[in-house]
């Protein structure tokens, strides 16, 4: 890493949550010019909670019920209609919920019936684990690891989990840590850092915790590890699919160059974004012959960004967010609107900062999760 300053600003990069922006924003103006969307858009705050890293809704329940997670291990259960907040979970005492670490990511499986959590534990390598919900309430009792990954360094875990239409379970891995990935993992093909994992969760008892989905682009490998999905990544922090279309959309880190958004079809599983060939489309480190694939917007790294991803808007509440992709930049207040028709960017002015994930409820409305404030709902302006 060559600025030691941004390793103490930016939550993906060094997620130091206590740190003040030492190095200032970068005021990403050529990202784009903001429009006249910022007039129709607007927030309101739904929750307090401490540190969020990331939203899930569950199966089954009403789209005004939500769950955040904290990185100090807690999962609450908000309700938008009580406007309340309780505990849903807590893996506190597995988590320290430090630095880069913490608990990261969740899911929940297609029936509801079970809970998915990212958190990295005390010695800070990765689990992934499994709890049945039992009358609506996490039974620890039966928690199950479905991965485990060990952590060479730090920084740089990744944290993201995402239930296909398959029920198949899609994992975020960052490279491992330190500056320019040192142990070469991002293009390491027997290495599970620096790539999105696809598996599919067997039920509790099975023999083995997970599958390899049969249409996994190295299912039948003997040189790749087969439950990569993707490869050639930084830091995954945030990505997701687009159902109408099945497009992944995902947003990886850079370290001092380039902030990237990457676009690929179902049909582009085993993609290879470049990392550490790579950062963005610039050369960074070394030569292949392999093909990797250039992302489909990508901005200078002017010494505090951080490429958050969203979603594709499929809501109906605000019409001029139709078909954008919706990202952030969490050196910045505010979002940005990236049309994939026109390849244009718009940034929309919201008093929102640190922004370090975005959440998607069952009718596609958005929210956005704010580090310093809590959640917010994205809304159209009165």
């Amino acid at each position: 890493m060559k600025s030691s300053c941004r390793y103490a600003f930016i939550l993906i990069v060094c997620m130091s949550f206590a740190v003040t922006a030492a190095c200032g924003s970068t005021q990403s103006s050529n990202l784009a010019q903001e429009s006249v969307i910022s007039r129709s858009v607007t927030t309101e705050f739904v929750a307090t909670i401490n540190t969020p890293t990331a939203f899930a809704i569950r199966p089954g329940e009403p789209s005004s019920i939500i769950y955040v997670a904290s990185q100090k291990g807690e999962i609450s259960r908000v309700d938008l209609t009580s406007n309340t907040v309780s505990e849903f979970v807590s893996f506190r005492d597995q988590t320290t919920g430090t630095g880069e670490r913490g608990l990261l990511g969740i899911a929940f499986s297609r029936d509801g019936n079970e809970l998915y959590a990212y958190f990295t534990d005390l010695d800070g390598n990765t689990n992934i684990v499994a709890v049945e919900i039992k009358d609506g309430v996490p039974d620890l009792t039966t928690t199950r690891t479905l991965l485990f990954v060990e952590q060479p360094y730090s920084n740089h875990n990744g944290g993201q989990l995402l239930v296909d239409a398959a029920g198949n379970l899609l994992i975020g891995l960052g490279d491992g840590g330190a500056s320019g990935d040192p142990l070469g993992n991002g293009q390491n093909p027997l290495s599970l850092l620096g790539k999105i994992l696809r598996i599919t969760p067997t039920p509790p008892g099975s023999t083995a915790p997970y599958l390899i989905p049969s249409d996994n682009p190295f299912a039948q490998s003997d040189s790749v590890a087969p439950e990569i999905a993707f490869l050639g990544l930084r830091n995954p922090w945030r990505f997701s699919v687009d159902p109408p279309t099945s497009d992944f959309w995902i947003a990886d880190v850079g370290q001092d160059s380039k902030e990237e958004i990457n676009r690929v079809s179902k049909s582009e599983l085993g993609a290879n974004f470049g990392w550490n060939i790579k950062e963005g489309s610039e050369a960074f480190s070394g030569s292949t012959v392999a093909t990797l694939t250039d992302p489909v917007h990508e901005w200078d790294n002017l010494g505090g960004s951080s490429a958050i991803g969203g979603f594709v808007y499929r809501g109906s509440a605000i019409k001029e967010l139709q078909g954008k992709y919706l990202f952030a930049d969490f050196a910045e207040s505010g979002i940005f609107l990236f049309d994939p028709t026109s390849r244009q960017t718009t940034f929309v002015d919201l008093p929102i900062s640190r922004i370090v994930g975005f959440g998607e409820d069952a009718n596609g409305e958005i929210f956005l999760l704010s580090l310093t404030s809590g959640v917010f709902a994205l809304l159209p302006a009165q």
